[in-house]
């Protein structure tokens, strides 16, 4: 790592103690940015790496709410607006037990890099709490998410921050979120969140748009060695929103999904993965994966080893962070896996990239591959804006021409520094320099 950049990482990693998430999360910037400091040396200059890695805000509250048997119950609140240049702060909120303060960081990091390159005028932000929802009963997460509302509605607007679901917060709870800001404003600001119900305001594509992404960005990446997914084996890990649209969409153009996981194990379908069966357990009946080879005569289920064993062409971890570790790349390499996506956020350790690129294997990190559904969530702010709504085609074609532009600027900009081929290089890169011009535009802020 360049000195410069060492010296500005020592700094986080001193104010930012226990964090690991957040430290990876930088320290992947940082490796790709000494070219950069050597180029435009008005960003050491400027101290704009220490801008950029302090967030604007951090906001940390208590969310007290009561449960069906009538109990008080109390979870941490977060909210980390990182950074405005480019636009209102915009990220999702996740609710899951594993949410503190790096987790959010580490997310809100990414972020704005993540939107930079989608040419869309966003900045980052992230947010969340160590609730459940899953363990909670409709009238039990209805209450939370009005507890939480309550608190964090004060910074939030459509000029200023517009948050969006992630890990546990889906339709059921976006509304729930919405409808207390409603009634707290009085203002119906449709703007104010994304990925709203169709009916009051949401936009079609929304929902698919992250798996739809990935799937779009490998299809370029493919295409730049002169193939594509037509007939190709795909493992999807995870089976929730993300990876349930990747494998849509990958069907969609021909490829053949065989595995898919969640927290519990993972199934091998050799005939495919039925898309309506997975439906119907994730999404209605909120059951677990091993109930799919339960009732498909082809699946096995397995609850040891790794999904990553499975011999296939392109792997896309989906599910979450640091999941994909070198033993998983090494295996994925000996069945010549041609292209690895990120559908999660930075679900692929540092060693398992760094084996990953070595091997040749054509890898996309989440920010790059990853920001259909951040860009899906502009257009869905697009159409609020103009109280107006698109259909289905119109807003896939925006998202398909979104992921294309994104894979040509991080090819490009990978070409001008150096390192053809490189997508990591190529969208830290891009997406730093964009920020960082704006950072300098502003003045000291």
């Amino acid at each position: 790592m360049d000195t410069q950049l060492q010296k500005v990482y020592d700094q986080v990693l001193r104010m930012n103690p226990g964090e690991v998430e957040f430290h990876q999360a930088v320290k992947e910037v940082f490796d790709s940015l000494g070219p950069v400091l050597r180029k435009k040396p008005e960003y050491v200059e400027e101290a704009v790496l220490s801008r950029i890695c302090e967030p604007e805000r951090q906001i940390i509250f208590r969310v007290p709410w009561v449960d069906d048997a009538g109990r008080v119950r109390i979870n941490r609140g977060f909210r980390v607006e990182y950074s405005s240049v480019l636009g209102p702060y915009k990220g999702g909120l996740r609710f899951h037990p594993s949410v503190y303060l790096g987790i959010v960081k580490f997310l809100g990091f990414e972020q704005i890099f993540k939107n930079s390159l989608t040419g869309m005028p966003i900045g980052g932000a992230k947010g969340g709490s160590d609730f459940d929802p899953h363990s909670a009963s409709d009238g039990e997460v209805m209450r939370f998410c009005q507890s939480f509302m309550t608190e964090l509605y004060r910074n939030l607007g459509e000029h200023t921050d517009v948050p969006a679901g992630d890990i546990g917060v889906g339709a059921r709870e976006i509304g729930y979120l919405f409808g207390q800001y409603k009634r707290i404003t009085n203002r119906h600001e449709s703007g104010v969140l994304t990925g709203k119900g169709l009916t009051w305001g949401g936009s079609l594509v929304r929902t698919e748009a992250t798996g739809y992404g990935v799937v779009f960005f490998v299809e370029e990446m493919l295409g730049e060695i002169g193939t594509s997914l037509d007939g190709r084996r795909v493992t999807v890990s995870g089976s929730g929103n993300v990876a349930t649209y990747a494998i849509e969409k990958a069907q969609q153009l021909g490829a053949k999904v065989v595995a898919c996981s969640d927290s519990g194990g993972y199934v091998v379908d050799e005939e495919g993965i039925d898309l309506e069966l997975l439906k119907q357990i994730k999404e209605v009946e909120r059951g677990r994966i091993s109930c799919y080879a339960e009732r498909r005569p082809s699946a096995v289920f397995s609850d040891t080893g790794s999904i990553w064993d499975v011999p296939v062409d392109v792997a896309l971890p989906c599910a979450t962070q640091n999941e994909l570790d070198e033993a998983a790349a090494t295996a994925l390499i000996s069945h010549g896996v041609l292209a690895v996506a990120e559908g999660a956020n930075m679900p692929c350790t540092p060693g398992a990239i760094a084996i990953l690129q070595e091997a040749g294997v054509k890898y996309a990190p989440g920010k790059a591959s990853n920001a259909g559904g951040v860009a899906t969530s502009a257009l869905e702010m697009q159409q609020n804006a103009a109280r107006d709504s698109w259909s289905f085609e119109d807003t896939e074609k925006k998202l398909h021409q979104i992921m294309h532009d994104i894979h040509d600027r991080c090819s490009e900009t990978a070409e001008e520094y150096g390192q053809p081929g490189n997508y990591v290089v190529g969208a830290n890169i891009a997406g730093f320099t964009k920020v960082a011009d704006a950072v300098i535009a502003m003045g000291v802020v």
